[in-house]
């Protein structure tokens, strides 16, 4: 009789052929992103004069579908295959993108015009953002999930290292708009590398009956993560973070700090927050060795509260310091956040079932990223009525204080990642004694 022998898991993500086409495909969309996060910004700011209000609403356009389309881009993840979404964003962004520098070669590109494309790619990315976070669980084993998210934040990381000195090398060799045109194109690699993965992805749940209907499925989508008590606390403090911290009140006022009162050209910009991306690269390389000597929990807690502190460090800058202090404060700063992303977004992976990962996801975004249009708005708002550096000051304090939810939670206390949830106690979303399963198994 013959014996049919399993095939075996990768031992590690190097070897699994459809977690290397994700990542592929991430990392080189977001090296392009980070040339588009400094062009679009340097392309109102220098060529269509926009005043600090201007570059604050931009900003928050980019942040604004979260509010409009996020729970229910949740709901629409959990009912399709996450890949086709994933590539249909790609594509999509790259259509969108083109637009800017094909206007500013006809002579008609205006500042009105910008608003709306950062509202179209918003949506987009936000549809990306949460098929992605969602996917990677049916992509790997969930063991390796921890791992699967250091690797992917490994990329961001590295993007965030290469991309601001390349987008500000084409910035000054290009101009703004035809930089642009990097990101676009790097969608379309990032389309071609999804694409490519050939591992099966599981149909998606369906809805009980006629009863499920989108307003249900947002509900539990909502009372899953506000009734989890390692849940709740990591979107309060990173939702009430974002308010204040580098994504939200400081990145509507940063560029035009630096380059107006700091005086540093594009090229000195990008290379600024090159350097200090290496910060975030070297975070999520020493995330595993920092988890077995602290614990999951601990380096959450704290990796939480040192951005906030490294943003009152901006204040202290002059023209004459600018590069080493905007250098140190945002190497730290992009160290912890590197530590915090993999493992916050890991223990969310892990406690929820893949028929809710769509809506967590969403929902999470929902709370976290609903403040960003809010902070770049009060960003810009206080920057021009009460100076850039007293709002960086306002920032730095609100987005340590922020901290406060997770510090006083159960996360903290977590040694490891708890366990897969328990199938049958996982179809009660939000409820009380599912929720006390699932910490138990940890």
């Amino acid at each position: 009789m013959t014996t049919v022998t399993p095939r075996k898991r990768p031992s590690n993500l190097w070897r699994h052929r459809g977690f290397m086409m994700l990542w592929s495909a991430q990392s080189i969309s977001l090296v392009g992103s980070q040339v588009s996060a400094l062009a679009i910004p340097l392309t109102a700011i220098m060529l269509l004069n926009a005043s600090v209000m201007q570059v604050g609403l931009l900003t928050a356009a980019g942040y604004l579908p979260v509010l409009v389309v996020g729970l229910p881009a949740g709901v629409w993840v959990d009912r399709m295959r996450r890949r086709p979404i994933l590539i249909v964003a790609d594509l999509g962004r790259l259509a969108i993108l083109l637009i800017i520098p094909i206007a500013y070669a006809l002579d008609g590109l205006r500042m009105w015009m910008l608003y709306p494309i950062s509202f179209s790619a918003g949506v987009l990315t936000l549809f990306f953002d949460v098929a992605h976070q969602s996917y990677l669980p049916s992509l790997v084993p969930r063991e390796q999930l921890t791992e699967g998210n250091a690797k992917l934040e490994l990329s961001y990381s590295g993007a965030q290292l290469a991309g601001p000195g390349l987008g500000g090398a084409l910035v000054q060799a290009l101009t703004a708009p035809f930089a642009i045109v990097a990101d676009a194109l790097s969608y379309l690699v990032s389309a071609v590398f999804l694409l490519a993965i050939r591992t099966p992805e599981p149909p998606p749940a369906r809805p009980d009956g006629e009863e499920a209907g989108l307003g249900k499925q947002i509900r539990e989508g909502l009372r899953y993560v506000l009734g989890h008590s390692l849940l709740r606390p990591i979107a309060l403090t990173t939702g009430i973070g974002n308010l204040f911290d580098l994504f939200g009140m400081v990145a509507a006022i940063l560029t035009l700090y630096a380059v107006r009162e700091l005086h540093l050209t594009p090229v000195a910009l990008g290379g600024v927050l090159a350097v200090a991306n290496a910060g975030a690269l070297l975070g999520a390389a020493l995330n595993s060795r920092l988890i077995r000597r602290f614990g999951v929990g601990h380096m959450i807690a704290v990796s939480s509260v040192i951005p906030g502190l490294c943003v009152l460090l901006l204040p202290l800058a002059t023209p004459e310091t600018a590069m080493p202090v905007l250098s140190i404060a945002l190497a730290l700063a992009g160290f912890a956040i590197s530590i915090y992303n993999i493992n916050q977004i890991s223990l969310r992976q892990t406690v929820t079932p893949d028929a809710m990962q769509g809506r967590m996801n969403a929902t999470i975004r929902v709370l976290i990223w609903g403040t960003l249009p809010i902070g770049t708005f009060l960003g810009g708002l206080l920057g021009g009525a009460i100076g850039l550096r007293p709002t960086l000051v306002i920032a730095g304090i609100g987005s340590a204080l922020a901290s406060l939810p997770l510090i006083l939670s159960p996360v903290r206390s977590l040694r490891e990642l708890p366990n897969a949830p328990d199938p049958v106690a996982a179809k009660a979303p939000g409820d009380p004694v599912a929720e006390e399963v699932m910490i138990a198994h940890g």
